[in-house]
């Protein structure tokens, strides 16, 4: 079995160096905010927090004061509660969801105006693939000037294989994301769906088909609950690689058999998947929002109120309140 086609075991993760900020400026990211899976198939753990958030997210790292964090999570309450009852109901829920969702995407319109900017400097608002991987190829060292010399003379770029490899999964992605009629040149717009597939059906669809690909074991363009779970083989290397393996594993059977698989017959499609991935699904944003109020929902009322959702801060945030039932009610 190919150990480097699946999401790589937990135990077994290795950091990838940090990108240079040119890297970051043109490369597609491998984590899409609001999206509930991450590029390289695993599933998004920020996901909570991300869609309950929007932008705002960075404000609440665990470092900032819990005073400060409590009266912000207040602040996003009472956004939340649309209609002022003091609780949160699944539809307001996943109006907010939705906003916040709109956010993120707004977010990458703009990130992408700069993107497109730093490969596009004629300004003539077009990028060819030539201008794209000259661009690409100096982020990551080389010498721009030599680079486009050789590439206008057709001469061997002599890349070695990560990057010929990387270069070519590009090219492919490039030209998934330059719309009918193909030009072979990418407009803003276009080089917004190369970058955030999210933006574009066209450009979910392939991504989902490249998670499929790299996760399908027998072929069939389908995903069985054993591949959507399967560990690359791999030495773990005590208990606790061993515990964040299990758990790795009991989060994604979870996922597939009460999310992915809507149909519930043990098999996921591509089409499922991209509904799954799809961060404008209004369904879908119900459905995390009716998730959600179930993990604070203490007293089963399937709604949320203020004392809930201080109490469950770290679901919804990230950051732990300590004193969250400190006269909660008054201070509302």
């Amino acid at each position: 079995m190919d150990v480097h086609a699946r999401p790589a075991n937990m135990s077994a993760f290795k950091e990838k160096p940090p990108a240079s900020k040119d890297e970051n400026e043109i490369l597609p990211p491998d984590h899409l905010n609001g999206v509930k899976m991450e590029m390289d198939g695993h599933l998004n753990k920020d996901f909570h927090q991300e869609v309950f958030l929007g932008k705002e997210m960075e404000e609440f790292d665990e470092d900032s004061e819990p005073r400060r964090n409590r009266k912000k999570l207040i602040d996003i309450f009472t956004k939340v509660d649309f209609n002022k009852d003091r609780s949160v109901s699944a539809k307001e829920m996943q109006r907010w969801i939705m906003e916040k969702t709109e956010e993120h995407f707004q977010e990458a319109m703009k990130e992408n105006k700069n993107s497109f900017h730093a490969v596009d400097p004629d300004g003539d608002g077009h990028v060819t693939w030539d201008e794209y991987r000259i661009k690409f190829l100096a982020s990551k060292g080389f010498n721009e000037k030599e680079i486009a010399e050789k590439i206008k003379n057709n001469e061997d770029l002599k890349l070695d294989e990560e990057t010929q490899e990387v270069l070519e999964s590009l090219k492919d992605r490039w030209f998934q994301a330059d719309n009918p009629p193909s030009d072979q040149l990418l407009n803003e717009q276009e080089f917004l769906s190369f970058l955030h597939p999210e933006h574009s059906r066209g450009m979910l669809k392939y991504m989902v088909k490249e998670i499929v690909r790299d996760l399908d074991q027998d072929g069939d363009k389908k995903l069985t609950l054993s591949e959507f779970i399967s560990l690359p083989v791999g030495t773990v290397e005590n208990q606790q690689a061993q515990d964040i393996d299990d758990d790795w594993v009991r989060e994604r059977k979870k996922e597939f058999e009460e999310v992915i698989d809507s149909d519930h017959n043990g098999i996921v499609t591509m089409e499922e998947l991209e509904e799954y991935m799809d961060p404008m699904n209004e369904h879908n944003a119900l459905n995390e929002a009716k998730q959600m109020i179930a993990v604070a929902d203490e007293n089963q009322n399937h709604n949320l109120e203020l004392d809930e959702i201080l109490k469950y801060s770290e679901y919804f945030t990230g950051s732990k309140l300590m004193d969250y039932a400190r006269n909660v009610h008054e201070e509302f």
